[in-house]
């Protein structure tokens, strides 16, 4: 599969990064997927779900929930779908998604744009419940009450997903991180629990890497206190650190190669503030096995990924699952479980 992206790769990145985006959605059904199945030692549990693997589909690639199963058929462990919203929002004006090709990053300032929790509901109420799909809730931009938006999400959403995410660390909704702080986020909560489906899954929170070190405490508290099953580390950042591409000055949020550090920094800070009591997991700057074992090593459970797909191509999911269990044989390890904060 490496061999047709790279026939395909340079038709798509002289086309407009969105519009792209859009055609890669239409063709993915019609793209060959694997044949192999995983490795044992990948097989892995993550806040009671049965994983595959430990290597996930990161929110914001599907937004709509259009193309879940042909990205579990090309070997994720989990997909993600969203950030969907309880209204649909066209998001931000155009350009709005930017690739920094020298820096192998994206920048986006997207804005949630969906088609809105009808259309998630009636789409994931029709495929059939193979592997593990999530769904990641957004705000609207013009509410008046956000965190009712993630209430009226997840009881619309939660019995129809494997897992929920809160998203509260978009940069690109005005305000919206400040959801993170201790009291917002122990009342958002509240909230979200006390509307939450009784068959629903796992919930899990999108925290930011933009963080002080006395939020990793705050948040760790707010989310073991409130019962939420684990944390998602991180999203995208405001940081441009070292970037050399020209649309480095473009607003929004930067993610790629140059998140890897913030990420992974987020990622100890997490592990030890709540000190193994939730599951963890990495996003940000991941694009190898090495990359994802580093990951796990330092507290992660599972990882997921989406920038560097658009480098990358398909083939990479393989390519990091293969990688992935030779480091864990190779350092010694039965099993990604054993693995984590190893």
């Amino acid at each position: 599969m490496s061999g047709l992206y790279d026939l395909v790769r340079p038709l798509a990145f002289a086309l407009d990064p969105e519009a792209a985006h859009g055609l890669t959605l239409r063709a993915l059904p019609l793209w060959p997927a694997p044949r192999e199945a995983d490795d044992p030692i990948l097989r892995t549990r993550l806040a009671g779900l049965d994983l595959p693997n430990p290597i996930g589909l990161a929110a914001g690639f599907d937004k709509n929930v259009e193309v879940p199963d042909a990205m579990l058929r090309l070997g994720f462990g989990m997909v993600e779908c969203g950030s969907v919203t309880p209204r649909p929002q066209g998001g931000n004006p155009k350009p709005r998604l930017f690739r920094l090709v020298e820096d192998r990053a994206v920048i986006n300032r997207m804005g949630f744009n969906n088609d809105g929790m009808a259309a998630a509901a009636t789409r994931l109420s029709r495929r059939p419940r193979n592997g593990v799909v999530g769904i990641n809730l957004g705000a609207n931009k013009d509410s008046e009450d956000r965190t009712a938006d993630y209430a009226t999400g997840i009881a619309v959403l939660g019995g129809l997903a494997d897992y929920v995410t809160v998203n509260i660390s978009s940069p690109n909704t005005p305000g919206l991180r400040a959801l993170q702080d201790g009291r917002a986020l122990a009342d958002l909560i509240a909230r979200v629990q006390a509307a939450r489906p009784r068959a629903s899954g796992p919930l899990f929170v999108k925290v930011a890497p933009d963080l002080e070190a006395e939020d990793f405490d705050t948040i760790a508290r707010a989310a073991i206190d409130g019962g939420v099953d684990g944390l998602i580390v991180s999203n995208t950042t405001l940081a441009r650190p070292g970037l050399r591409s020209k649309w480095a000055g473009e607003s929004g949020g930067l993610s790629g190669a140059p998140l890897a550090g913030l990420a992974m920094a987020a990622l100890r800070g997490f592990h030890g503030a709540t000190g193994g009591a939730l599951p963890l997991i990495a996003v940000g700057g991941i694009a190898s096995g090495a990359d994802a074992l580093a990951r796990i090593r330092a507290g992660a459970s599972a990882v997921q990924l989406y920038s560097a797909l658009v480098y990358e191509g398909p083939a990479l999911v393989g390519r990091m699952k293969d990688e992935l269990a030779a480091g864990l044989r190779a350092a010694g390890f039965a099993s990604v479980g054993d693995a984590v904060g190893r």
